[in-house]
């Protein structure tokens, strides 16, 4: 039986078990992988405090992802298929793992990331008249 998420071990779990999904997938794996060139072993630790945090409020992420998307975004530019295959690998894996409380506001967390990263890109990109 599947519990809730608990504690930063919960989080490690989550996180290291989504980014084999993001590495391994056809759709936007690439872009970690050959665009951003992700450090794994600088990357998966401040994942770690973003997610603790944004679940527990610990304080411990400290960081700006927006500037790395816009950056990111000027290099690739960023798309709905990008956002909404994030989302659903994220999704599932949080499904896969666990169930309650922290894992339905980790999904709606993550859907909220996703949203307003894509606003933002999108005025920054002149697109602000697009409605999501």
């Amino acid at each position: 039986m599947k519990k809730d998420i608990e504690n930063r071990q919960d989080i490690e779990l989550i996180v290291n078990r989504f980014y084999e999904k993001v590495t391994a997938d056809p759709v936007i794996g690439f872009i970690f992988t050959d665009l951003a060139k992700v450090n794994w072993e600088q990357h998966l630790p401040v994942m770690y405090d973003f997610w603790e945090n944004s679940l527990f409020y610990t304080g411990s992420y400290t960081g700006n992802p927006m500037e790395l998307h816009k950056r990111l975004n000027r290099v690739l530019p960023l798309r709905d298929e990008h956002f909404d295959r994030w989302t659903l690998l994220f999704n599932s894996t949080i499904d896969e793992l666990f169930t309650g409380e922290k894992a339905e506001l980790a999904k709606q967390r993550a859907y909220s990331i996703a949203t307003v990263i894509r606003i933002k890109i999108a005025e920054v990109s002149g697109e602000s008249n697009k409605v999501y």
